[in-house]
C-alpha cells in the first residue's frame, strides 16, 4: 500500500484528496500548519471514509519540522503538494508574505524529498500561470504571460524551480493547473470554510445566502465579457481531488510521458460572476442581494480552459452539473450553521 505525504491536507482542496486518496486504499499522511484550517476537518473525513489519516502540525517552511515528520512517517511513495497561501487579493496587498511562504515551503520540500528519496511529486499549481490569456481556452501549450498577482507569481516561479529540480535529479513531477474549485463533498462532512470574509466567490453567495453576509460584492461589471464580470471555469472539487489521485497513480505506475508533465484541470466551460449567482439563485430559491464595486487588482477579465490532455492522458473527466455543484455548496453551509453541528466556526 503506497504511502502517500499530503501538504496543507487540512485545507479546502487538500481534505477532499485526501479522502479521495484513502477510498483508492492508499495511506495517507496529513501535513497542515491549520492558518486557514483546523484539525476538525479530520473529524469529517473519518466520517466520510471510516478512517482518518495520520495528521501532523507543522509548517512546510520549517525545515526542522519537516524532517521530523519525514523520519517519522517515511519513506513516501509520492508526496502532494497544497500548503499555499492562494488569494489574489491579499497577495497584491501582501506581496511577500506570499514570496516567502510559497516559494520557501516549496524549496523545503524539495529539499527533503532529495534526501529522503521521495521520487513523485504531484504539484498544485493554477491557471494563473496563463496570466491574462490572449486565446481561450486555454492549453498546456498556452503562453506563460506576466502574471496579473504576486500569487499567480508565485506558481510561475514554483513551476519553474519544479522543472529545473527534475532535469537535476531523479523526481518526476506533475503539475495540475486546476481553474476554480467550488463545492462540498456530497455528504456535507468537509467543504470551504475560509477564515474571515471569504476570498472566494462561492462562500461568499452561501454567506449572503444564509444571512451572515446583508450584500454579496460583484467586482466589475465593465469587462469585456457578454454580462461584463468576469468569467472563470468552475470545477467540482471533489472531481478536482480525483484529479490528483490520477496523477499519482500515473507517477507510481511509470505512465509518464515526460519526467515533468503539466495538466490543465478544468470543466472547459466558462462561466461569468452573474451567471453563476443567478445559477444559485434559480437552484437554491435564495434571491441574492449583490452589489456591484469596483475591480479587485489581481483579477483577470475571463480564462477558461481545454482539458482535453488531462481527460486523454489522466483518463480524468470534470462531469458534475453545476446544479449537483451548487447545491451541495448550500448544503454545506446550511449544515455548518446548525447549532448542532460539530464544525468548527470561524470569525465571519
Amino acid at each position: 500500500m503506497s504511502r502517500i505525504l499530503v501538504t496543507g491536507g487540512a485545507g479546502y482542496i487538500g481534505s477532499h484528496t485526501v479522502v479521495a486518496l484513502l477510498q483508492a486504499g492508499y495511506q495517507v499522511v496529513s501535513v497542515d500548519n491549520y492558518s486557514n484550517s483546523t484539525p476538525d476537518v479530520y473529524e469529517g473525513i473519518a466520517k466520510i471514509c471510516g478512517c482518518a489519516p495520520d495528521f501532523e502540525e507543522a509548517d512546510c517552511v520549517n525545515p526542522t519540522a519537516m524532517r521530523h515528520l519525514f523520519c517519522k512517517y517515511g519513506p513516501f511513495d509520492a508526496v502532494i503538494h497544497f500548503a499555499a497561501k492562494k488569494a489574489v487579493g491579499e497577495s497584491v496587498e501582501q506581496p511577500l508574505h506570499y514570496y516567502r511562504n510559497n516559494l520557501d515551503s516549496l524549496l523545503t520540500l524539495l529539499e527533503l524529498m532529495q534526501e529522503f528519496g521521495a521520487n513523485h511529486l504531484v504539484f498544485s499549481s493554477s491557471c494563473t500561470v496563463y496570466g491574462q490569456a490572449k486565446e481561450l481556452p486555454v492549453t498546456e501549450e498556452s503562453p506563460i504571460l506576466p502574471a496579473a498577482s504576486p500569487y499567480g507569481n508565485t506558481k510561475q516561479i514554483c513551476e519553474e524551480i519544479i522543472c529545473d529540480t527534475v532535469a537535476a535529479t531523479s523526481l518526476k513531477a506533475i503539475s495540475l493547473r486546476y481553474f476554480n474549485p467550488i463545492g462540498a463533498h456530497s455528504s456535507a462532512w468537509i467543504g470551504e470554510l475560509p477564515r474571515g470574509v471569504p476570498q472566494n466567490l462561492v462562500p461568499f453567495i452561501t454567506q449572503t445566502a444564509i444571512g451572515l453576509r446583508t450584500k454579496l460584492q460583484v467586482f466589475g461589471d465593465d469587462y469585456n465579457t457578454p454580462d461584463g464580470s468576469c468569467i472563470r471555469d468552475y470545477i467540482y472539487v471533489v472531481d478536482l481531488a480525483q484529479a490528483h489521485v490520477a496523477a499519482v497513480a500515473r507517477l507510481l505506475s511509470g505512465k509518464e510521458k515526460e519526467t515533468y508533465e503539466v495538466f490543465n484541470v478544468g470543466t472547459g466551460k466558462g462561466r461569468s460572476v452573474l451567471e453563476l449567482i443567478r445559477a444559485f439563485e434559480h437552484i437554491t430559491g435564495k434571491p441574492l442581494p449583490y452589489i456591484i464595486v469596483g475591480r479587485r487588482t489581481g483579477d483577470i477579465e475571463q480564462i477558461w480552459a481545454n482539458p482535453s490532455k488531462a481527460n486523454r492522458e489522466l483518463h480524468w473527466k470534470a462531469n458534475t452539473p453545476i446544479e449537483a455543484i451548487l447545491s451541495s455548496a448550500w448544503a454545506w453551509e446550511q449544515r455548518i450553521n446548525e447549532s448542532t453541528s460539530s464544525v468548527p466556526q470561524y470569525t465571519r
